[in-house]
This record gives C-alpha cells, structure tokens and sequence, in this order.
C-alpha cells in the first residue's frame, strides 16, 4: 500500500513538474509586425493590426517595428526576425526566387504567404515649377526612388527601364524615405518623388497641401511591358489637393508575409483577425478598404502558410 501510494505520489510530482517545465512553451506569444517607413501607408496599418493582434489573440504581445519597407522586411523574415510583414508583390517574387540584383543574396525559402492586400500605386508627383508631365520629362530632372533597394526603388527602376530610361539619364537620383523626399520637394531642392503606396498616402497629401504639383501619367502600355504582377491603374480626381482629372499610373499588389517557423495556430489567428477586423484597418488608412476575402489568394509569390490555408479551407476558398 505504502509502495502504491508513493508511486502515485511519484507520478503527480511528475506531472507537476511536467506542467512546470512546460508552461513557457505556452507563454505569451509575441508577434513584430514590420511596416515600412511612418509616412508610408504599410505604418499606419501595421500599427492597426498590432492592436487587433494584442486584443484579440490569446497571450499574444506585439510589436511594430518601422522599416525601409519590402526588401528589409523579407530578409527580417527570413532571419527569424519578424512574425508578419508587408512587402510589395514583385519583392515577394524575387525574394523567393533569389535575386541578388534586388536585395536578396540567396532565395529566401522560410517565407510563406498570409494574404493578398490591396493594390500599390506607382505615384510620381512632380513641383509645377519643375515643367514634369510625362516620364520623358524626367531626363535631366532630380528624383527621389525611395531608400535603396526597397519595393519602391525596385518599382522605380522597372518603370524607368519599361519607359527607356535609366537612373543615369536623370539629373540626379536620390534614394530617400518618402517624408524625406517631400521635405527636399517643399525646399525646392529636388523636382519629383517617386512612391509606391496605397491611394491618398499622408506624404503626398502634405506635400499637395503645401506646394503646387503635377502627378506624372504612366501610361497603360507601360503596364504591358512591366507585365504581372504590375497592372494598369487611375489615381481617381480628387485623390490629392489640385488634382482635377484622373492620371494614368500602373498598380502592383501588396502582400502579408509570414516565415514557416511561426506556429500554425499563430499563423491561422493572424490570417482570421485580419479579416474580421477589415473595419478597424479601414479606419487607420483608406487603402485598407481595398483588402477583400475573395482576393486573398490572388497572386500570391509563395507558398501559403499552413495556418493560412486552413483559415481559407474553412471559408471555402481552397
């Protein structure tokens, strides 16, 4: 009896000591959600889907961390260094594919898909003063292309090639964040900026309020040399002060990116908050109104999430 009754004494200080040892693994979960720079649009919504991640997923602390955007953000992932990030579609591509021209040493192999987003467009805004209409116009001009070797400045010099230019036909090249480039522009030190974002991105919409300024068109044929994932685009009337027609431009989607180290079960919350909280992203950045369900999976560079695909399963969409 006394043998018995220290073995089961035995087996509950084991399983005390299980429930011990094992309680950290089931600690708090933190999530870095990696943005972009803060007068970009991926900021502002990632600063959002912080919040919803904190209130509505279990245990979770989050983190938002400011970036250059899409190439550092995909390397970040790669390392281990962030749970979600935003990244432009044409970076996720060459990510997974490796290229060295763009930022990315080695093909990034742990990266893996959450959801398609909304759309960026490629916005070139150019002083009045500086006589910029059209892309040809830009020879000899001074133009910033975003920080090196971000989306932007992938997306610059793919437009600028499909239009026959390159950096060297400008007057100067300048590789600034976009409040950085607005603060040149509004110093008259610089004639135009190039910045793919989500329509009415805060930069442009400061920059338009406090000086006179041209939206640069970028036809639609364009868009057909670039090929996918770029698309043709309109920046509606009305997007920014003084513009009073609508400006041809081209469009490339963005995605959220995760890295196959994250838990499923992290994984399928991250996927599912984000789509049962559409209204809140709404309300930190207009573009946000442009995520949908049924685009999801548009798209996507890289293979999904595990997580993800069941979040998808269980609404039909696989």
């Amino acid at each position: 009896m006394k043998k018995t009754i220290n073995t089961v004494a035995a087996m509950a200080f084991g399983l005390i000591g299980l429930v011990t040892t094992t309680a950290p693994a089931r600690a708090d979960q933190f999530i870095n959600v990696l943005t972009g720079g803060t007068s970009g649009v991926y900021y502002p919504l990632g600063v959002a889907l912080s919040k919803i991640y904190g209130d509505k997923i279990k245990g979770a602390r989050t983190q938002v961390q400011a970036t250059k955007a899409s190439v550092e953000n995909l390397n970040l992932l790669q390392q281990g260094r962030g749970e979600i990030a935003f990244a432009l579609g044409d970076s996720v591509k060459m990510a997974w594919e490796g290229d060295p021209d763009a930022g990315f040493k080695a093909p990034l192999n742990k990266l893996r898909g959450i959801a398609a987003i909304y759309p960026n467009y490629i916005q070139i805004m150019a002083s009045r003063e500086s006589g910029i209409a059209t892309l040809s116009q830009l020879q000899g001009k001074s133009l910033s292309v975003g920080a090196p070797k971000s989306g932007t400045e992938l997306n610059a010099r793919a437009i600028l090639d499909a239009a026959g230019m390159t950096y060297e036909q400008l007057g100067k090249t300048e590789y600034l964040p976009f409040a950085e480039s607005v603060e040149l522009m509004k110093n008259r030190q610089l004639d135009a900026t190039l910045q793919s974002a989500g329509l009415g991105v805060s930069s442009f919409r400061d920059l338009a309020a406090s000086l006179e300024v041209q939206l640069v068109a970028i036809p639609a044929e364009i868009a057909g040399k670039l090929g996918a994932p770029y698309i043709a685009a309109t920046v509606p009337a009305g997007t920014y002060e003084g513009q009073d027609a609508d400006v041809a431009t081209v469009a490339v989607g963005n995605f959220l990116i995760t890295h196959e180290d994250v838990s499923e079960d992290v994984a399928y919350e991250m996927t599912k908050q984000l789509f049962e909280n559409l209204q809140a992203l709404a309300a930190a950045h207009k573009a946000a109104e442009g995520i949908k369900l049924e685009t999801a999976l548009t798209g996507m560079p890289v293979p999904l999430h595990p997580g993800a695909e069941r979040f998808y399963k269980e609404k039909g969409l696989l």
